[in-house]
């Protein structure tokens, strides 16, 4: 029984519900069950974990993983604001919104009493970009603390799409994984490095078996020395 944890693991997964009124939104097919193998994994190997469960109805079995749910990109902005600082390591598995409806200004007082009448007209929605969360955990990092994003493309720009988000979000590692991965139980990944290597599962594997793989390759990204 090790007496120390490795060290205080962050995780996001799942998807994010966006409101569009009181009982609609708009929302992903990310399942979260990536973020849950790999929280539960990584606990088993000995880390202090807490996972940040977005809308999903799969949650961690192993009792050790600290779960704390969050619905909107506003509530997992608020859990990163508290829970970042003071972990080692960030996996982003979570499949946040781009952009979010815009609740008329009428409506923010009382969102919970705010819905929408059918129309025959139609309807039209306006949307804002939400924050960069991963960005945003970038740019407040600590020394020794490291940051991994996910990147879920289509295959034919896959790659290329993960090493620019790898520079324009400035963290350690991307996971960069195929679009057919949402929903799925399986996964065909790469991770690709700050300084540049590109590890692969070498075609696809079990969600479950990704997760202590991924958990293996994180020593590499650990290792790598402080970035300039």
């Amino acid at each position: 029984m090790r007496d120390e944890p490795l060290g205080r693991l962050l995780i996001s997964a799942g998807p994010t519900y966006e409101p569009i009124d009181a009982v609609r939104f708009l929302g992903n097919r990310s399942s979260g069950r990536l973020g849950v193998a790999l929280a539960e994994s990584a606990s088993r190997a000995g880390w202090d974990v807490t996972l940040l469960l977005g809308p999903t109805n799969i949650e961690p079995a192993d009792t050790g993983v600290e779960v704390l749910r969050f619905r909107s990109t506003a509530d997992l902005e608020g859990l990163l604001r508290e829970r970042f600082p003071v972990c080692d390591m960030l996996v982003m598995a979570a499949a946040v919104a781009d952009y979010r409806p815009v609740i008329p200004e009428e409506a923010r007082a009382n969102p919970e009493g705010y819905k929408l009448k059918r129309s025959k007209d139609g309807l039209k929605l306006e949307f804002e970009a939400t924050p960069d969360l991963l960005a945003g955990c970038s740019a407040m990092r600590r020394p020794g603390q490291r940051i991994v994003g996910f990147a879920l493309e289509p295959a034919e720009r896959l790659m290329e799409s993960a090493r620019a988000k790898l520079q324009r979000k400035g963290v350690d590692a991307i996971v960069a994984n195929p679009l057919d991965t949402m929903d799925s139980a399986s996964i065909d990944a790469t991770l690709i490095t700050r300084d540049g290597q590109a590890i692969s599962t070498g075609g696809p594997i079990p969600k479950t078996e990704f997760a202590p793989w991924l958990l293996e390759r994180l020593e590499v990204v650990c290792a790598m020395p402080e970035p300039a």
